[in-house]
């Protein structure tokens, strides 16, 4: 029985794919737009998700009263400021100025530590629904993204 042009036109198609084919049997059929598309798309997911995400945290802090609490230590607020205090007087009165410069940046560092310390973070009350959305496309988003930055490109 003589072939018909479809079924002709068929056997090139399927001729062209198993040429695309490379040794190792996987198909080198997508292009690179393809795996831009799927890329932004897994961005967008993961931006969405991580969204939704922190868009359920509420940040509140206890800074600001009248003691600092690291474990069982309490600290006035007003001490936490004195190693900057006593930099910028060091300034001013020693011929060196690295010291004074460096007993600023360290109480620098000392406020900006109590501040993050007393800093709490609570989840907002959500459906079990909402909840599974929100991982859900964070998770598929990073899979997407992670299996386009490490695809192997033969």
């Amino acid at each position: 029985m003589a072939k018909s042009n479809t079924d002709k036109e068929l056997e090139k198609i399927y001729e062209e794919l198993r040429e695309m084919n490379d040794s190792t049997g996987r198909s080198t059929g997508r292009s690179e737009g393809d795996s831009l598309l799927s890329f932004f798309v897994g961005l967008l997911m993961l931006a969405g998700g991580l969204f939704m995400i922190f868009n359920n945290l509420t940040v509140t802090s206890s800074w600001g009263g009248s003691f600092f609490r690291i474990g069982s230590f309490n600290l006035p607020n007003g001490m936490v400021m004195l190693p900057i205090v006593i930099g910028i007087a060091m300034l001013f009165l020693m011929k060196r100025k690295v010291f004074g410069w460096t007993v600023i940046a360290i109480g620098i560092v000392i406020v900006l530590l109590s501040i993050m310390l007393s800093t709490q973070i609570h989840w907002r009350r959500t459906s079990a629904y909402i909840f599974i959305i929100m991982f859900g496309l964070t998770a598929a988003g990073a899979g997407l993204v992670l299996r386009e930055l490490f695809r192997n490109r033969d």
